[in-house]
């Protein structure tokens, strides 16, 4: 438990900072992206809205004495993940156990600077995650969400020393994809200097160990060789992205030999281009310095350069938070953005900076937050959670290790202009505590105070509310952690604040409306149109059919009936079930409590559908984006797909 000692205030014997001191990541600055954890080798994948950011899982390692030692890098064996759709606040989506006796991919022994990409195959969305067994190979891993979980299709390496192509790469690793505009898949690798102790002038500038090979279309084998990408000094580090019409390689520089003008310094990002994914490639310049300039702590780099919401970033890694607490880097890193800019064609040299990136968009406090969802931290670790995951079930973590005066923050939520006047929060604890909700600054104005009470064990989770006094407009939030001095106190796993229902009315008695789910953007149907009892509930494409429409009619209880247009059926739950899962289905109109559903709003525009008979909300099977996923009830978790909006139609 490195982190426990460090974050406690003593390091190696002496005081350190206070405990609920930010490490590295202040608040108003946007990098490093996390400093509750370390990661390296960044790549970045953007997919439905987010960036995902997965890294190298660097961690410190100890001598004999209990010291830390220099980073030796030899037990990368995990890939850290995290994701933000906002590019300040990030969530930490934990370690995927890649290699080793205990990983996915039991026939590696690591998995150093992974490359995600996304590909719809078949008409359905696929992961492919791929990695460094060391400097041995790369192998690939698949899934069917970012964040997994994952699965290793081929049970050995794609790229190893026998395949074509790959003869005179030193070191076979650092995997780069590009999924082209036609679905065509190309894998870039290699490093490494030729010459053994003493490489020559010419090896130094032209070591040509970088490589690219074209994948097949199911993105998990190669096609024909392996083709050398002479790129000049050339270390590792590989990285690709397309820019009006063109293919940009771009790689960490090497430190050895003279490097002459028209070169890439020693240790820098440069770039090449190409009209075509395997090349040739011209080389242009150098665009990102090594970090010992921006930051003061050196070492290698290793980046990626993505597009989000019409802009360019590129992430790179650098020694910060390892320098702010050892005072010397000691070789861990950790992840890092900046803005990466165009003039014409060519790449302005990017400026690395703690200040990093400004917020791309507000924070919706109304929807389920995860707690591990970090802009600003002081004291904090976080673990795999026994509580379902917000985005997939089985893949969930929470915040732990909280101790009195530890805290988290987020940045510029915005909690429009009704406000909001009630916060709950999922938690466990064997211990009482309080979270207190600040805002702006942890000295800020303090707006409500979560009593926590035990739950029962510290993975045992209870839903706990308090109301707070209105709040509207764009504010950041602070988690403020009390309890006794010195007492580890409770695990927070996710947050949501609410408007007061009083008054609100979301439908028009007697109009129709289509159900939108938040989380995929589809609408309730009705399965092949049936028109028959028992017809499952669907979610599906907005296509104009009648049986995306529902009457909405309410009823003396307040509850409402929804009425499907095109059968004349009403929604209710098969067989009056009350287990989650059960699945929602079309019924004659015959006055069963499970045909009634409350609406309950969630200050956004989106409301739950509760329904009467079970008390369960109304959700998407597996928090599923496909055409065709079962609608169903579930307990009130928090996850988006139980989150409707009610499109007017007539």
């Amino acid at each position: 438990m490195a982190f426990v000692i460090l974050w406690a205030g003593v390091l190696n014997g002496q005081v350190a900072q206070a405990e609920t001191a930010a490490i590295a990541k202040t608040p108003g600055n946007s990098n490093p992206l996390m400093d509750h954890k370390l990661g390296a080798d960044p790549s970045a994948l953007v997919y439905n809205g987010r960036v995902y950011i997965y890294m190298s899982s660097d961690a410190y390692e100890y001598d004999s004495n209990g010291k830390i030692k220099a980073n030796s890098f030899s037990n990368l064996n995990k890939v850290h993940l995290i994701s933000s759709d906002d590019m300040v606040n990030w969530t930490d989506h934990g370690a995927i156990p890649v290699a080793g006796s205990g990983g996915i991919a039991k026939w590696a022994s690591g998995s150093w600077a992974p490359a995600a990409a996304h590909k719809k195959i078949n008409g359905q969305d696929k992961f492919f995650l791929y990695f460094a067994n060391s400097a041995g190979g790369i192998g690939v891993l698949t899934a069917d969400s970012p964040i997994g979980p994952w699965t290793d299709p081929l049970g050995k390496a794609l790229v190893s020393w026998s395949t074509p192509g790959v003869s005179g790469v030193v070191w076979l690793f650092d995997p780069a994809v590009l999924v082209d505009d036609n679905g065509s898949g190309y894998l870039y690798f290699g490093g490494g200097i030729p010459g053994g102790d003493n490489p020559t002038q010419n090896q130094w500038a032209s070591p040509k160990t970088a490589r690219v090979i074209k994948l097949s279309s199911d993105m998990i084998h190669i096609e024909g060789s392996a083709q050398l990408i002479d790129a000049p000094f050339f270390f590792e580090d590989s990285g690709i992205h397309k820019y009006n019409g063109k293919y940009y390689y771009s790689y960490c520089s090497n430190f050895g030999g003279n490097h002459p003008a028209g070169s890439p310094p020693p240790g820098e990002i440069a770039y090449m281009v190409s009209n075509n994914p395997m090349g040739p490639y011209t080389y242009v310049k150098s665009i990102l310095r090594n970090p010992a300039v921006f930051f003061g702590v050196g070492g290698n780099n290793h980046h990626t350069i993505f597009s989000f919401n019409n802009k360019w970033y590129i992430t790179y890694h650098a020694q910060t938070v390892s320098k702010a607490l050892l005072g010397d880097g000691m070789g861990y890193r950790s992840p890092h953005i900046n803005e990466l800019t165009y003039s014409g064609n060519e790449i302005v040299p990017v400026q690395g900076t703690m200040q990093g990136v400004s917020q791309t968009k507000h924070l919706n406090p109304y929807q389920r937050t995860e707690a591990e969802t970090i802009g600003w931290n002081g004291g904090i670790l976080t673990e795999v959670s026994q509580a379902p995951g917000g985005m997939v079930p089985s893949v969930n973590m929470n915040v732990t290790d909280i101790h009195n005066g530890d805290w988290v923050a987020v940045g510029n939520a915005d909690f429009g202009s009704t406000g909001a006047t009630s916060f709950k929060a999922n938690v466990a604890s064997t211990v009482v505590g309080q979270i207190e909700i600040r805002l702006d600054s942890p000295k800020g104005q303090v707006i409500g105070t979560l009593n926590v009470t035990p739950t029962g064990g510290n993975q045992v989770w209870r839903l706990q509310e308090t109301n707070v006094n209105r709040v509207t407009g764009v504010h950041n939030i602070y988690f403020m952690f009390k309890g006794a001095s010195g007492q580890r106190l409770f695990n927070f796993d996710y947050w949501q604040f609410a408007t007061s229902s009083g008054g609100e009315t979301p439908v028009e008695n007697g109009r129709v409306y289509k159900l939108q789910n938040v989380h995929s953007n589809m609408v309730i149907g009705i399965a092949n149109m049936s028109t028959a009892n028992g017809g499952q509930a669907v979610q599906w494409d907005d296509n104009g059919t009648a049986d995306h429409e529902w009457r909405f009619e309410r009823l003396d209880s307040g509850y409402y009936k929804l009425t499907n247009i095109h059968s004349g059926k009403v929604l209710g739950i098969e067989n009056m079930s009350t287990a989650r899962g059960a699945s929602a289905v079309q019924w004659d109109d015959n006055g069963t409590a499970d045909h009634e559903w409350q609406l309950a709003p969630l200050g956004d525009g989106s409301y739950k559908l509760v329904n009467r008979h079970s008390g369960m909300v109304l959700g998407v099977d597996g928090m599923s984006r496909e055409a065709g996923a079962k609608i169903v009830q579930w307990d009130d978790n928090g996850t988006a797909d139980h989150n409707w909006r009610f499109m007017l139609v007539r």
